[in-house]
């Protein structure tokens, strides 16, 4: 007689929990939820502290701290902030969009495999942002107006509408994790074909220029793209987290959130604006660069242990993986790669790891 496994959503692990009392306020949270966002957090200023140091002027680690406190000197603060700064602000801020985006996605649709690479985001980011590059200097009306968009506001808009045709597709009075993930697929495949068809109609400088960005690529990056992105998380990194409870407990299936008195489809719904317009923006900043959202929610889970992405550490994982993949691409290659590529190196083994391994578990 065989026996199916638990999942994590019927069985949660239970840890010990601390209580926290703040005047009249008090909660309670396990100490492995604090310690792992602070080690990522002191990794990740390690990080950029090592990336900002790179280049044709290297400048050491502890020079580099000391600069950002103000400590360096004229040169050292010019080539820090003014020169190297920005394009690692980008990384961080898309890699913190990027892992909230895919916690969200994946506790709401209680599958692993939910993420904006699988469910079209990025697709639909990529229609409107090779649709600028290929046919905004065509000369045409519709054209015309196309090109006065730019790339970052069109991949905006395409991230979003692809998205919300596929939540649109995949809703039933509530939506169903599986069958958001094989409709987000066949939307995705669909919109890459469309990209692939206006490549074949673009000429050859600009089909290299919309290659560059479909990769993701954090090269020529500035403040531009950082401020928008940084504005957008003010509004939507806290209602993120305001989130946190009902996504507690919408991962424990529909029927018992409506028992617990949530009201599902509005809750659904909030998360997935959410989630896409995280998405959408960190798209819009630096192209789609493949598969963070996929591999650092589940990263986060087995560091904290928990029964659900934790947002947070998400979040701060996120951008921890964009600034060290970054550094391998401009310093571990002999030229410097678009950051999407190390990710793809990352991330597509892991992805085949998750279908083995939910094959295995549903031949049990």
């Amino acid at each position: 007689m065989t026996t199916t496994a638990p999942t994590r959503a019927t069985a949660p692990r239970s840890r010990p929990r601390r209580p926290l009392r703040i005047g009249p306020v008090s909660t309670t949270y396990r100490l492995r939820d604090v310690l792992v966002p602070i080690a990522v957090f002191s990794v990740l200023v390690l990080a950029a502290a090592a990336s900002l140091g790179r280049g044709d002027y290297p400048i050491g680690v502890l020079d580099v701290l000391g600069t950002l406190v103000g400590l360096g000197d004229e040169t050292q603060r010019l080539i820090v902030f003014e020169l190297r700064a920005p394009r690692i602000a980008v990384a961080v801020l898309v890699g913190v969009a990027l892992g909230l985006s895919g916690a969200l996605i994946q506790t709401f649709a209680r599958n692993p495999l939910a993420s904006p690479d699988i469910l079209g985001v990025t697709g639909g980011a990529a229609i409107g942002a090779v649709s600028v590059i290929v046919l905004g200097g065509t000369g045409t009306t519709a054209a015309g107006l196309l090109g006065g968009i730019g790339v970052p506001a069109a991949a905006l808009l395409g991230g979003m509408v692809v998205a919300f045709l596929v939540f649109g597709l995949a809703w039933r009075s509530g939506v169903d994790g599986y069958r958001l993930v094989l409709i987000g697929i066949g939307l995705s495949a669909m919109a890459h074909a469309i990209v692939n068809y206006l490549l074949t109609r673009s000429a050859i400088w600009d089909a290299a220029a919309a290659n560059v960005w479909i990769t993701g690529s954090l090269n020529g990056r500035g403040w531009e793209q950082a401020l928008p992105l940084a504005l957008a998380l003010l509004v939507l990194l806290p209602a993120a987290l305001a989130l946190s409870r009902v996504l507690g407990v919408l991962q424990f299936g529909d029927e018992t959130a409506r028992a617990l008195g949530v009201r599902v489809p509005l809750a659904q719904g909030v998360v997935v604006v959410v989630a896409v317009c995280l998405a959408a923006f960190a798209v819009s900043a630096a192209g789609p660069i493949q598969f963070v959202a996929l591999v650092v929610p589940q990263i986060a889970v087995r560091l904290t242990g928990g029964s659900r992405p934790p947002l947070v550490t998400s979040a701060l994982l996120g951008a921890l993986l964009l600034v060290s993949s970054d550094l391998v691409a401009r310093t571990a290659v002999p030229e410097s790669f678009p950051v999407g590529v190390i990710t793809a190196i990352v991330g597509a083994p892991y992805l085949l790891w998750l279908l083995v391994r939910g094959r295995r578990r549903s031949t049990l």
